[in-house]
């Protein structure tokens, strides 16, 4: 039995070492990075992008963001010519953190249209500009988003004065949107969903769209509700205009990158979640080097570069973070400053608050360490 059994496991052995001529001949031989004897041409390009982007911005000593052409709160120009808000305050955290100094930015600012062409190209290193994520914009324009720094919706503003309720009474209404972006689709969807018509005003920019509401043009005005408040601010009797309780879509806004620098991504990712961290553990412009000084908690002292070694996995210096919250502050400061309860939009953090605030929101950065 013995006998029979070694030879059993002789035969096993000698069937596994043959192979099957009609396998071979339908299964391709593997190719492609990290296969022996393929090419590995894409592996090559790859290694080479990582760590371009800064590179680039460490050898120009300044960093180039794209921001929005102008929307009170998140990114416009006060009186004096600065620039200033949300998004503005977000690329002098990453201009702080790479550099070490807020103010080496260029800010260029850049129409739904031609944005992603703008990042494509190389004109801009990052934007940090009302963007939403979505399958397509993520896969299909070789862009990658690093997460969600605000949580948005679409609504629609519209005059008291019609004595509106809901946005299912629009039905026949002239609705101004702007042509290029999701907006103009979620629309769509919206009213056929509900089996509604409406008159499509289509314009070009954001700023067309504001106009043509603010002229009568359209009843309506469909946008992201962020923007929609920023708009009502600086109407002409901001209180005769309403926003509808509708949020017809998800609209996660987040800062967006060249795929293909895996090094600059996490740059970008890290740097917004230093500042949701640092609102976690309670630190502010105000108290960062006393916390970096005195706190015992393990975390803290990970990232605000106490104890070594976590910033040169992001090719920088161990202090990027400190630097970053020294110059902005946490995520729930520039928050309030830009768009919260204390400034002309008055946006209740509603998602945008942390995951363990008295009323939870969706802000959640992964742990340090």
């Amino acid at each position: 039995m013995f006998r029979r059994g070694l030879l059993l496991a002789a035969a096993l052995l000698a069937l596994a070492a043959c192979k099957d001529p009609g396998s071979a001949v339908n299964e391709p031989a593997p190719t492609g990075p990290g296969v022996k004897g393929a090419p590995d041409l894409a592996l090559g390009e790859a290694v080479k992008a990582q760590g371009a982007t800064l590179r680039t911005i460490r050898a120009r000593r300044r960093l180039i963001c794209g921001v929005n052409t102008g929307l009170i709160g998140f990114a416009f120009t006060d009186n004096r010519g600065q620039w200033r808000g949300f998004d503005i305050d977000f690329c002098r955290a990453t201009a702080a953190a790479v550099l070490g100094d807020i103010n080496a930015v260029r800010y260029v600012p850049l129409g739904s249209t031609e944005r992603f062409t703008a990042l494509q190209s190389g004109e801009v290193d990052v934007l940090w500009r009302n963007t939403s994520w979505t399958f397509s914009r993520d896969a299909g324009n070789r862009l990658d988003f690093g997460s969600i720094n605000y949580f948005d919706g679409q609504g629609f503003l519209v005059r008291k004065s019609l004595g509106l309720k809901s946005a299912t009474e629009l039905n026949g209404a002239r609705i101004c949107v702007q042509t290029g972006s999701t907006t103009e689709l979620n629309v769509a969807d919206f009213f056929r969903s509900k089996g509604l018509k409406y008159t499509p005003v289509v314009v070009d920019t954001e700023d067309q769209a504001h106009a043509a509401y603010a002229k009568e043009a359209c009843d309506a005005l469909t946008a992201d509700m962020s923007e929609l408040a920023a708009v009502r601010a600086i109407l002409d009797n901001p209180d005769t205009h309403m926003l509808l309780p509708e949020v017809i879509s998800k609209e996660p806004f987040g800062p967006v990158v060249r795929q293909g620098d895996d090094q600059w991504e996490d740059i970008i990712r890290w740097t917004l979640y230093a500042t949701i961290l640092a609102e976690e553990f309670g630190i502010t412009d105000r108290n960062v080097d006393e916390m970096r000084r005195t706190s015992a908690n393990p975390e803290v002292r990970r990232l605000l570069g106490v104890e070594p070694g976590f910033g040169k996995m992001l090719g920088l210096s161990d202090d990027w973070a400190y630097r970053a919250i020294k110059a902005e502050g946490n995520y729930g400061q520039i928050f309030e400053r830009n768009i919260g309860r204390n400034s002309p939009l008055k946006l209740e953090r509603g998602m945008n608050a942390l995951w363990n605030a008295q009323k939870p929101g969706l802000m959640y950065a992964p742990p340090m360490r």
